[in-house]
């Protein structure tokens, strides 16, 4: 992870920690969830119960690289 993503996951209290990781398994084990983002490689997906919505980017290799927002 880079710095700035470190210092994100540092301010995260362990509710919101918890739903990013439910949310974070659920693309690992199907890395197709969510929608493709129109023109580019990313998928989009919000999982509404939890408040959790994930920008991803899975390569052939599985390597998933995410960008993600906890609701409150």
């Amino acid at each position: 992870m880079v710095e700035p993503a470190l210092t994100q996951l540092a301010k995260l209290t362990a509710s919101e920690t918890h739903r990013l990781d439910r949310a974070i398994v659920a693309i690992s084990v199907n890395p197709e969830l969510g929608t493709e983002v129109p023109g580019t490689l990313l998928r989009d997906y919000a999982d509404e119960v939890d408040g959790v919505r994930v920008i991803f980017f899975a390569s052939a290799l599985g390597t998933i690289t995410i960008v993600a927002y906890v609701e409150a």
